[in-house]
């Protein structure tokens, strides 16, 4: 029997010096290998360092990698899980006060909204501004409007690869 994988991104985008070595040892613990980030400075967070590594394991990783960076509440992140077998893409975004933005991509990274989502919404909207405010809940704007400068912070930035242990 051949075992599923996939694959994904962790973007730290913002992490205090002083979790950097807790932020490895996390990634380790769901990977299953040793782990260890190029971290960089963040410009948009004073104080902040920044690191993005590629990762492969079985589908169902992202969300375990989001659970164990979770344990930190001031990180600023991103994790991406690509489409598998029987499984569909996601990307989860965590932002102080904002929590966990969690939702299914197409094969383009775009965020994927449901029929029912948007029946529900059309629905229950009593304005159209209403209603361009539930596709903005949808679709996580809180999230990338915060995320949006510590992204453009790290273009170019390199990636390190990460294989989960089976």
């Amino acid at each position: 029997m051949q075992r599923r994988s996939t694959q994904g991104v962790v973007f730290v985008h913002a992490c205090p010096k002083a979790l950097c070595q807790h932020v490895e040892w996390a990634l380790e613990r769901v990977i299953g290998a040793p782990v260890s980030l190029s971290w960089a400075d963040q410009p948009a967070a004073h104080g902040s360092y920044r690191a993005e590594v590629a990762w492969t394991g079985a589908p169902g990783t992202g969300a375990k990698l989001v659970a164990a960076l979770r344990a930190w509440p001031m990180l600023r992140f991103e994790v991406t899980e690509e489409a598998s077998y029987g499984n569909d893409g996601e990307r989860m975004s965590y932002v102080p006060g904002h929590g966990v933005f969690r939702a299914p991509t197409s094969a383009n990274g775009d965020l994927v909204v449901s029929e029912q989502q948007l029946r529900n919404l059309a629905a229950h909207a009593t304005s159209i501004e209403a209603f361009r405010h539930g596709v903005d809940e949808l679709l996580g704007a809180a999230w990338d409007a915060d995320l949006e400068v510590y992204r453009h912070a790290g273009d170019g930035s390199p990636v390190t690869w990460l294989h989960q242990v089976v």
